[in-house]
């Protein structure tokens, strides 16, 4: 069926989130000293080792930013126009039928779903204490920078460290969003066809992340810069004549 592709896309991202975290819980307990134990609080342990190497938790207003960014930033927009102009040539649904008006439909059809989507995505993290911004990965390479966009589509930070978990945000938000989108769907689509179209918004997000990676980090790109110019320098007032 059609939503096979995205729905594997869905295991091989969990797969890589989840089994790091398995192998190391597989290392029997006295294969660690009580040194260890006590240097390394169990809470403080990554699930996996993180590639973001220097990581600073954002504050309130720049998670408001981030959000913004997200909802109403330059993707979101042209993944509505993407994604309105292929169900407009493919014709998708039909009741619609064709000309500007329904291709304006559609755009806003996908607008609103992503819309939710990100809504879900940043408040649940907000309620369970996660960070859902994106960071690009501080390692080097096509494949580990691209293997970093796509775990991190069902992965997100938290703690100081910003160690990485796996997130339930990330795998509920984009169902959420196509399961709202049947609200102004023709009566025939059901939670069925809501859960065929989230695995395509879920696909949908790891490409996303991948223009994140390789195009556009974001605004908290913007924020480490500045936050790395201040640590260095300081500000104007600190610094001797």
């Amino acid at each position: 069926m059609k939503w096979h592709s995205p729905t594997n896309l869905l295991i091989l991202i969990t797969g890589f989130v989840v089994s790091p975290n398995l192998k190391a819980q597989s290392v029997p307990a006295a294969a660690l000293s009580s040194s260890d134990a006590a240097e390394v609080p169990s809470s403080a342990r990554p699930s996996y080792p993180s590639p973001i190497l220097t990581y600073t938790p954002p504050t309130e207003k720049e998670k408001l930013r981030l959000f913004a960014f997200d909802a109403f930033g330059p993707y979101a927009f042209a993944e509505a126009a993407i994604a309105g102009g292929f169900q407009q040539a493919t014709n998708s649904p039909p009741e619609w039928g064709g000309g500007a008006k329904p291709f304006g439909e559609r755009m806003a059809s996908t607008f609103g779903i992503q819309l939710v989507t990100t809504t879900t995505r940043y408040g649940m993290a907000e309620i369970l204490r996660e960070d859902a911004a994106y960071y690009r990965c501080e390692c080097k390479g096509l494949f580990p920078r691209l293997g970093h966009a796509l775990i991190s589509t069902l992965a997100a930070r938290r703690g100081q460290d910003g160690h990485t978990v796996f997130s339930l945000p990330g795998l509920v938000s984009p169902y959420a969003g196509t399961m709202t989108a049947l609200a102004w769907y023709p009566d025939r689509y059901s939670v069925k066809d809501g859960f065929r179209m989230g695995n395509y918004n879920l696909a949908g997000q790891a490409a996303g992340n991948l223009a994140l990676e390789f195009i556009y980090g974001g605004p908290h790109t913007l924020f480490k810069h500045i936050r790395g110019s201040k640590s260095q320098g300081g500000t104007g007032a600190d610094r001797n004549p």
